[in-house]
C-alpha cells in the first residue's frame, strides 16, 4: 500500500487530536506519522511484540495495534502516542480508518490487475468468475476496450491524466500495457453505440495533445457484455489500429466497427491477393493510373458514383470526368459507372495498398 495514501489519512486525524498518530510498516520503520520528525524511525520491538496479541500493545509510551493483513505476517500497524484509555481507544479507531483505506486501495490495485490479466489473457476463463467474486467486481456489465497509442513521444504522466479524466475506480480502468500504449477499460451504457465511443475517444486525444503535447491514435473495440469478452474488445481495438494503419491513415481514431471490408482484406494471405489483382487487371494496369485520375476515382466514390455530383466537386465539365471515365475503362477493363465493376475496383485498390503496406511489389 502507498505511504503516501497513509500520511494523507493520518494527517487528517492530526486535527482530531494533539497526540502524535503514525503507521509501521513489516520492518518497524515509520512510513507516515502526524510528527514528521519520527519519519523512518525503527521500532521493531512493538511489532514483536503484536505477533503473539490480538489487542493493543503498549510500550515505550506509545500503544501499537495491528491493521488486518493477507496472513499471518503483520503488514502494518498503527500507533499512538500514550498508554492511558484514551490513547487504546484513538488506537481502536485509528486503526479502523486505516483498515478501510487499506482495503479500499487493496480492491482497487487488484481490481486494476485483475482487469489487465484478462485482456492480455493471463487468466483462466474459469477462474475469471472465481477472482470477481473475492473482488465483488461486477461480471456482467458492459465495458469497452480503449487501446491509446502514443506515437511522436511517450509521456508516463499520460496514465495520470487520464485516471483524472476518468476519476470512478471502481467502473473505469487506466492500464499501462507497453511503453507507448495505454489501455482504457470504460463501463458503458448497454445501449451505447459506435459514435458515442468516437466522441470519448476525441475527448482522450484532445486531453492529452492539450496537456502533455502527446499525439496519440485510438482504438476502439466493441462492447464485451463480459468480463470474460475484455479480451476480444482488446484485440479488436488492436485490430483497429493495426488495419487503420494500412487504409485509413488520415485518422487518428478507428473503431472496430467502421473497418469494413478493409477488416476482411488484412487477414488475407498476400498470396491470394497477389492472385486476386491478377485476375482482375492486366500486368500493371492499375500502376497505369497517375495521381490525377486516382484522385477523380476517389471521389467519384465519395460522391456515390453520382457522375453529376462528381464533376461538380472536381470543379470540370461533365464531358471532361466522362472521358476521364472511359480512359479509366480502356487501360483497367472495368467501367466505375457500373455498380459491380466499381465494387471490383474499389477493392483491388484496398487490396493493392495492403501489399504496398506490407512492401510487396506487384
Amino acid at each position: 500500500m502507498s505511504g503516501r495514501m497513509l500520511q494523507s489519512v493520518v494527517l487528517q486525524m492530526k486535527e482530531a487530536t494533539d497526540r502524535i498518530i503514525g503507521v509501521l510498516d513489516a520492518s518497524g520503520a515509520v512510513i507516515a506519522c502526524t510528527n514528521l520528525s519520527k519519519m523512518g524511525e525503527n521500532n521493531e520491538r512493538a511489532l514483536s511484540l503484536l505477533e503473539s496479541a490480538e489487542t493493543c500493545v503498549k510500550n515505550s509510551g506509545f500503544t501499537y495495534k495491528a491493521l488486518a493483513s493477507w496472513g499471518m505476517r503483520i503488514d502494518y500497524a498503527v500507533f499512538v502516542e500514550g498508554e492511558d484509555a484514551l490513547a487504546e481507544s484513538l488506537c481502536q479507531m485509528a486503526a479502523v480508518a486505516l483498515n478501510s483505506a487499506k482495503k479500499f486501495y487493496d480492491e482497487k490495485h487488484d481490481k486494476a490487475t485483475f482487469v489487465k490479466n484478462i485482456i492480455l489473457d493471463n487468466i483462466l476463463p474459469g477462474d475469471i468468475y472465481v477472482r470477481s467474486n473475492e473482488l465483488n467486481f461486477a461480471t456482467d456489465v458492459p465495458r469497452v476496450v480503449f487501446l491509446i497509442r502514443q506515437t511522436d513521444k511517450t509521456d508516463i504522466a499520460a496514465v495520470d491524466v487520464l485516471e483524472n479524466l476518468f476519476p470512478d475506480k471502481q467502473q473505469d480502468f487506466v492500464l499501462s500495457v507497453s511503453e507507448s500504449d495505454l489501455v482504457l477499460v470504460k463501463e458503458v451504457r448497454a445501449n451505447a453505440g459506435a459514435k458515442e465511443f468516437v466522441k470519448l475517444a476525441k475527448t482522450i486525444e484532445e486531453t492529452l495533445n492539450s496537456e502533455l503535447f502527446v499525439k496519440t491514435v485510438i482504438g476502439i473495440g466493441t462492447v464485451a457484455p463480459s468480463l470474460k469478452d475484455l479480451s476480444v474488445s482488446y484485440k479488436e481495438a488492436q485490430s483497429a489500429l493495426e488495419v487503420g494503419k494500412v487504409f485509413d491513415t488520415e485518422k487518428n481514431i478507428i473503431s472496430y466497427e467502421n473497418l469494413g471490408i478493409g477488416r476482411l482484406i488484412y487477414q488475407l494471405p498476400t498470396t491470394l491477393c497477389e492472385m486476386f489483382l491478377s485476375e482482375v487487371f492486366k500486368k500493371s494496369s492499375i500502376d497505369a493510373l497517375d495521381q490525377e485520375t486516382l484522385f477523380t476515382i476517389q471521389k467519384f466514390f465519395e460522391n456515390n458514383l453520382n457522375v453529376s455530383e462528381t464533376s461538380r466537386k472536381l470543379f470540370v465539365h461533365r464531358n471532361t470526368l466522362v472521358y476521364r471515365l472511359e480512359k479509366i475503362k480502356k487501360i483497367t477493363g472495368l467501367d466505375l459507372r457500373e455498380f459491380d465493376h466499381a465494387i471490383v475496383f474499389k477493392v483491388a485498390l484496398m487490396v493493392k495498398k495492403y501489399l504496398s503496406n506490407n512492401e510487396i511489389a506487384f
